[in-house]
């Protein structure tokens, strides 16, 4: 696994517009009931024009570590749309959603060394669509096929907005600022995306919607409650870390969910290398109240691993009162980060549920 790309799962502020116009991937969507799509509609992706003249109807979904793509596709109904799709977890905070996602087809694809679909399978496929979690899933020197060879074959391409100076040598000030700043916000664009893209707005708008009224009112719930210091922590993914230890979650999108949760990252203003460097003695002198062990394969016991840490780190306040939960994606940039705002905020704040 290319350790650096399980950041994911995680998109920019928000990328929508009117029907049949342009669109830049730092507009704000429209408060305005939607519409239905006017075609041609192109859209600016990365500093990329996209131009689709119906719904595309031949979709390739790129692994890049992620799922929240395939899962955003799922939640939206467009799973007739895809061709093949290179992204599961199985493992998720959604119980419905793995079943969903391993029965999108995946016409055979197979992935190379960088842990992606390569440029020859892609091509062959002869998609209209193809969608990468990040910029470096078009990048040739990994073996994937570029944005400019898929045009060249009739594919346009999306990659998800908030994550396009990842993987992008040249990415803009603007760029650069949208993936700093991922947040649950950014999980709601890239359905407002795919609503403008695929002509189901009203069904994107309506998921956003009802996806937005469960954090808030997770957010009614806590307000006023004193924030607990919330440590993100994923064994399975301990090949992030040079010292071998668990994958600590902090920034971007990991940080928003934490607060939604009435919380603070307990490793809040670490570097954005944190997960790659932190070692035992930082993580032992950390202030952690709250424990939230994530799963990233189904072959995991979080639960077990919850244990070992707060046996491992017993100054935490977490392990003198067995505070934890477990998660699996919902901390992820997709779009099931209510799902884990509202578990980490029952075990942070149990007298409020």
């Amino acid at each position: 696994m290319k350790p650096v790309r399980l950041w994911v799962c995680a998109l920019v502020l928000a990328v929508a517009g009117c029907a049949g116009s342009p669109v830049t991937s730092t507009e704000v969507a429209p408060t305005a009931k939607p519409g239905r799509t006017t075609y041609p509609l192109t859209v600016d992706n990365c500093g990329l024009k996209q131009t689709f003249n119906k719904p595309p109807s031949r979709v390739v979904i790129l692994n890049g570590t992620s799922v929240g793509e395939a899962e955003s596709f799922v939640m939206l109904g467009l799973q007739q749309h895809v061709l093949a799709n290179g992204q599961s977890y199985g493992v998720s905070d959604d119980p419905g959603m793995v079943a969903k996602v391993n029965a999108l087809p995946k016409a055979g694809l197979s992935m190379n060394k960088n842990f992606d679909v390569p440029a020859e399978q892609v091509l062959a496929l002869k998609p209209d669509l193809v969608v990468s979690t990040w910029s470096g899933g078009f990048e040739a020197s990994s073996g994937f096929a570029t944005r400019e060879q898929l045009a060249a074959a009739g594919a346009a391409t999306i990659v998800n907005p908030v994550n396009c100076a990842f993987g992008k040598p040249q990415a803009s000030a603007a760029e650069k600022a949208a993936y700093a700043a991922q947040s649950i916000e950014s999980s709601y664009a890239f359905l407002t995306l795919l609503g403008q893209i695929f002509d189901v707005q009203q069904k994107a708008a309506d998921t956003v919607a009802a996806l937005r009224s469960r954090v808030d009112a997770v957010r009614a719930k806590v307000q006023g409650a004193e924030p607990k210091r919330v440590a993100i922590v994923y064994p399975g993914m301990s090949m992030m870390n040079e010292n071998g230890l668990p994958a600590v979650m902090t920034g971007g999108i990991y940080d928003d969910v934490i607060k939604a949760a009435g919380g603070v990252n307990a490793f809040a203003g670490e570097s954005a290398d944190a997960t790659r460097t932190i070692n035992a003695e930082q993580l032992a002198a950390a202030d952690v109240d709250v424990l939230v062990v994530g799963a990233f394969t189904p072959d995991e016991k979080p639960d077990v691993e919850a244990a070992k840490l707060l046996k491992q780190f017993p100054q935490w306040r977490a392990a003198q009162s067995n505070t934890f939960t477990t998660v699996a994606d919902g901390v992820y940039l997709g779009p099931l980060n209510a799902y884990a705002i509202e578990k980490i905020a029952k075990a942070a704040h149990p007298d409020r549920f």
